[in-house]
């Protein structure tokens, strides 16, 4: 036999052992399923019967999420071929009501779901998907480009580099992932710029997330002094490259020396409080934090993991190679899922559409964990973009989802495409494809449609 049919052979076979005690189903159909359930019950608002009620109304919500074409009349004409389909009476393709419904649908209940479905993955994570036992959680910010509405500006002003009328409104969006199932367990948004924008601030509002035990990876721009005293309060470990402008200042010689280019510190509470601190926690601040400094694979990184016996240089370096995997899935969520630019032109709505979008990933990232656990490897090593292809032809074809042999063979599907491990891998920040020749838009859109409509489209250089 082949080696690529014996091993899928093998993997059928464990499949089929495991598939009853796995629970598949729950996985599967995770909003209907009975561990969700309750939970999507109990977040319903007060409704009357309409033809899109609040579950009929995120599902189309989260196809939109998981389809390349997002508009919604896409999303009202599938529902009413869908609706002939099934002998029921014909609606209107119109999408006013759509629409109407989606305002209606309230953002705690998708953020509830959100955050509900990344726990619970995360909550049933197998003990090999953590790290010495302990789960890793990864955090990292980005931004999402929102419609250039006024309402989108006011709460989300664009980039001061940019002249009125030329830029978008920016949101940022913190997140905060299992490293193990790839899950967002919590997330934050605020503007680009402004008081309570930083990624820090969008963090602060979010450590609730984190219990006693966990441990927490984040870059260069987290390794500050309140930050690690919070954490340390919460019985939670970090580990994060140490900040650009003290790397220049790290001095090895002092504190107790750990071996070479590692030693612990004392770091003392700044003189200044913080803008964003009140004085009652500033006054209940400790004075003092011990943090352990090191020199590893050409970066300074600043932990709270001390004892160098059971966490030695070479395993740190590996673990923090590992939070690369945070701005992978990052990209997954903003090109893979195209959330890079939202589409909502409310401020209420585009922060409920970014909800939607880590719902829908979640959801994935929830069917390639039941996958992992069948085929017996990582989740990591399975492809986030494969599934997604996978899931919008099984949403297509539609396959009887009560069979549970077809459920099977799905999960051996998302299961045959690994992920190649190239671990230090360098590649140029640039793009080889030339963009067409268009020039940019220099003055607002009203001004330069008046231009043409006077003097014509300027000629093309030859």
């Amino acid at each position: 036999m082949h080696p690529n049919a014996l091993t899928f052979a093998q993997q059928h076979r464990r499949v089929q052992r495991h598939a009853r005690n796995s629970d598949a189903y729950s996985f599967f159909n995770l909003l209907t399923g009975p561990e969700l359930f309750e939970k999507v019950e109990s977040l319903l608002p007060q409704h009357r019967e309409r033809l899109f009620p609040p579950t009929e109304t995120l599902s189309m919500f989260l196809a939109q999420a998981l389809s390349a074409d997002r508009s919604c009349q896409k999303a009202v004409n599938d529902t009413a071929v869908k609706r002939l389909a099934g002998g029921m009476p014909r609606c209107s393709t119109h999408t006013g009501a759509y629409c109407r419904a989606r305002a209606r649908l309230p953002v705690e209940m998708v953020r509830t779901l959100a955050r509900y479905t990344g726990r619970w993955v995360t909550a049933r994570a197998p003990q090999p998907w953590c790290w010495r036992g302990r789960p890793v959680r990864l955090v990292d910010g980005t931004t999402v480009v929102m419609p250039d509405t006024p309402a989108n500006q006011a709460q989300y002003p664009q980039s001061r580099s940019q002249q009125p009328g030329l830029g978008f409104p920016l949101c940022r969006l913190v997140g905060m992932v299992c490293l193990g199932s790839g899950a967002v367990l919590d997330a934050a948004m605020g503007p680009f710029r402004g008081k309570g924008g930083d990624e820090r601030s969008l963090l602060r509002s979010i450590l609730d997330t984190l219990v006693r035990g966990d441990l927490l990876l984040g870059d260069a721009y987290f390794a500050t002094y309140f930050l690690l005293c919070a954490l340390v309060a919460r019985g939670v470990d970090a580990v994060f490259e140490q900040n650009g402008s003290r790397q220049l200042t790290t001095d090895f010689r002092q504190g107790q020396r750990l071996g070479p280019r590692d030693h612990l510190i004392v770091l003392q509470k700044p003189v200044l409080k913080p803008d964003w601190m009140s004085q009652a926690d500033y006054e209940q601040a400790p004075d003092t934090v011990t943090v352990r400094e090191l020199r590893t694979g050409g970066k300074t990184l600043v932990t709270t993991l001390l004892d160098p016996k059971q966490t030695p240089k070479s395993d740190l370096k590996l673990l923090y190679g590992s939070r690369w995997h945070v701005e992978l899935d990052l990209r997954n969520i903003k090109t893979t899922l195209e959330m890079e630019r939202l589409s909502c032109l409310s401020p209420e709505m585009a922060i409920k559409e970014i909800w939607v979008y880590l719902l829908a990933y979640n959801l994935i990232r929830l069917m390639m964990a039941q996958a992992a656990q069948l085929a017996q490897c990582l989740p990591r090593q399975l492809s986030f973009k494969h599934t997604v292809q996978l899931w919008a032809a099984w949403e297509h074809h539609r396959p009887d989802t009560g069979n549970e042999g077809t459920l099977q063979t799905l999960f051996v599907l998302i299961a045959q495409q690994r992920v190649g491990n190239r671990s230090g891998r360098i590649e140029p920040r640039a793009v080889k494809r030339r963009p067409k020749p268009y020039p940019l838009l220099t003055q607002p859109r009203e001004h330069a449609r008046a231009y043409i409509r006077m003097h014509g489209h300027p000629q093309k250089l030859k």
